[in-house]
């Protein structure tokens, strides 16, 4: 025997398990449960093409901030420039093993995968969603979005290289290029952009279209 589909159209209040029938939102409105007033669901903050267009930007930005130089310190006549990938690489060679690979997952390779994974998600939404290839993807790629967010720690190393170029700027000349303004704004595009995600929302397009 079949088993029975669950109707994506029915929420259960997480407070007092009152079966409530979703409806369709008006943008940054929250549905409220009629028994304890609780909150139940909300709809998107922003919609698949207000995503698209940051998941665009994001990557504009990305390739940059990582290519260009973070920071350039004049020492003694001598000139040091280092992109984020070659901060990295340069506390591996010093020993610390562990807490370089974590700035290389965490503000070189989690970004740029999160961006990618969500950019793919948006286009299999888009174009893909009837065919059995795009929703295997869809599933697999929602199942890992709540590792890679935890992953990416852009917010840590843009407050790292602020606080060395204000500890440094006593004996040296310390400068900002386009790879600062590149990967700050990497940053803030992202952060707006994970806000903006929803991962529910996104589930409940597979839901929509079974």
């Amino acid at each position: 025997m079949d088993e029975p589909t669950r109707d994506a159209s029915v929420v259960l209040c997480r407070s007092c398990d009152l079966a409530i029938r979703k409806r369709a939102l008006p943008s940054n409105v929250r549905a409220i449960c009629p028994r304890c007033h609780s909150v139940l669901y909300d709809s998107p903050y922003c919609s698949i093409n207000g995503m698209l267009a940051l998941c665009v930007t994001a990557l504009m930005f990305y390739l940059p901030a990582n290519l260009f130089p973070v920071l350039e310190i004049h020492f003694f006549g001598s000139i040091r420039t280092t992109t984020v990938f070659q901060g990295a690489l340069a506390v591996m060679d010093q020993g610390y093993w562990i807490v370089g690979i974590a700035v290389l997952v965490a503000a070189v390779l989690a970004p740029g995968v999160l961006i990618l994974s969500i950019f793919t998600q948006i286009l299999i939404v888009k174009f893909g969603l009837k065919t059995h290839p795009g929703r295997a993807l869809l599933k697999h790629l929602l199942r890992h979005q709540g590792l890679l967010s935890e992953l990416t720690m852009l917010e840590i190393y843009v407050i790292s290289f602020l606080v060395s170029a204000f500890q440094l700027s006593d004996f040296s000349d310390i400068f900002f290029g386009i790879g600062t303004f590149c990967f700050v704004m990497l940053f803030v595009t992202t952060l707006f952009l994970q806000r903006e995600y929803n991962l529910d929302h996104m589930w409940s397009f597979l839901d929509e279209n079974h």
